[in-house]
């Protein structure tokens, strides 16, 4: 308890290194670059205000933190709803409105604001033309085209996000003297076309009719008779790595003498989410990864050991496996996959699903205690847990919705004690309401909970690949 007290006092005494006015200006700086990281960076600096301001009772700052947060917040499609709510009570009588669409913006780019009601039919090559067919007449709003230049790795990328989805999987297209060209989903609104080379490349687009038509020349290209005909190659979901030397450590939410939530049927918790975690360890090893259980059989374990194995196998980051459930008055009407980070949330929803999640945990700490430590402890560690759900998220819901019509309850923040004494990037997975007639079903069905476990898995190695 003391060396948890010495941590404590660490943490906060370097929260406020910065002034209020510096961390403030460092998070608009921030928010100003187009890149995602900063975006990110922005969010937490935001975060840390509002704790500031919170504990000075400081209203000023306390309005330019949930402005920033909404702000930031709904660029990186992350639920800010009760800091929106929490805004506008504090400011009624002002013109400040919450931003009603998540578009994101980009130097030179108009934003998007139709539906996507077109689909992909097909992807095809005509020498150096990329051609893409959809099954209804294009508008010009619809393609938003920019391009890219990472100094770092000296990468060109030409980027075309259109307002549509896909009817198969995300590609990968070969062509000579291209590094690299993927297509897929960015979003559920957004369609994602990335050319990326080392050289820089001559391109050029038409619409016409339905079609979608790219003109991709690089600077090695040879003459046009010369040319050979490629036709795209489909490949896995999932982003492909050559170093996998990565640790995870899956946590099965509850077991033993703790059954978790009780739903549909007598169905329990703890026996759905340790199948599911079963597969995924089996798909992570499969694809070259050093995977840990926190728990290899029916049996109880304290919410702080699991953590602690964790740390003392190093692991790059902690998944812990959750069902959720509600009472018989709304079991037919909710449902749908979350994925929670560890923050000190005042979410009604989110304090509700911890309050189920933390029941296990006997610690002697009173909840004023652990609302406290929660608000410091490991919020270095947000960001890239923030990113880490994100991943997951879109993960499950991009191999689910192959098959299933599945409901995004999104990413959201929680007070999870089962993630607080984490030293990695850490992430709760409710994958479903057991207590919702139809999803129980589907729990319970092995070719389902695969299909989550694959998922998953997608969504880890998309997040390794970005960070």
């Amino acid at each position: 308890m003391i060396r948890l007290l010495s941590l404590f006092f660490i943490i906060v005494i370097s929260l406020y290194a910065q002034s209020d006015s510096e961390l403030l200006k460092r998070a608009d700086n921030f928010m100003k670059s187009g890149s995602k990281s900063n975006q990110f960076r922005a969010y937490n600096d935001y975060k840390n205000l509002y704790l500031r301001a919170i504990m000075a009772e400081d209203t000023k700052l306390r309005v330019s933190a949930l402005k920033g947060i909404v702000k930031s917040g709904n660029k990186l499609h992350i639920d800010i709803s009760q800091y929106s709510d929490e805004l506008s009570k504090i400011k009624p009588k002002t013109s400040y409105n919450t931003p009603k669409s998540k578009s994101i913006k980009r130097s030179k780019s108009k934003n998007i604001k139709v539906q996507s009601s077109h689909k992909l039919k097909s992807v095809r090559w005509e020498n150096d033309r990329l051609v893409l067919n959809f099954d209804k007449k294009l508008r010009n709003n619809q393609i938003n085209y920019f391009t890219l230049y990472d100094s770092k790795n000296a990468r060109y990328r030409y980027v075309f996000d259109i307002h549509a989805s896909m009817l198969t999987k995300s590609q990968n297209l070969l062509k000579k003297g291209i590094n690299r060209i993927k297509i897929g989903q960015y979003d559920t609104n957004t369609l994602r076309l990335v050319i990326e080379n080392s050289e820089k490349v001559n391109i050029r687009f038409k619409k016409d009719s339905t079609e979608l038509v790219i003109n991709i020349r690089s600077s090695t290209s040879k003459s046009k008779s010369q040319v050979n005909k490629y036709k795209y190659i489909p490949k896995t979901i999932s982003p492909q790595r050559a170093d996998r030397n990565k640790v995870i450590v899956i946590d099965a939410g509850h077991g033993g003498k703790d059954p978790g939530a009780v739903g549909y049927r007598n169905y329990r918790e703890k026996v759905i989410v340790y199948k599911i975690s079963q597969e995924l360890k089996k798909i992570l090893r499969a694809r070259g990864y050093k995977v840990h259980m926190t728990r290899d059989r029916d049996k109880f374990v304290k919410l702080s050991k699991r953590t602690a194995l964790a740390n003392k196998k190093k692991a790059d980051i902690f998944v812990s496996i959750h069902a959720n459930a509600v009472g018989r008055k709304n079991a037919n009407k909710v449902h749908g996959i979350e994925c929670y980070f560890l923050s000190p949330s005042r979410s009604k929803r989110a304090e509700r699903v911890a309050a189920k999640e933390n029941s296990a945990d006997l610690s002697e700490m009173n909840r004023y205690g652990k609302n406290t430590f929660l608000n410091f402890l490991n919020s270095h560690k947000i960001v890239a847990s923030n990113k880490l759900a994100i991943d997951l998220q879109r993960g499950m819901l991009g191999s689910l919705n192959k098959k299933y019509k599945v409901k995004d309850g999104g990413v959201r923040e929680g007070p999870f004690w089962v993630l607080v004494g984490a030293q990695m990037p850490a992430v709760l997975v409710e994958v479903g309401f057991i207590s919702h007639p139809s999803e129980a079903k589907r729990l319970v069905n092995s070719k389902y909970r695969k299909t989550i476990a694959l998922g998953l898995a997608n969504g880890i190695e998309r997040y390794f690949a970005k960070n």
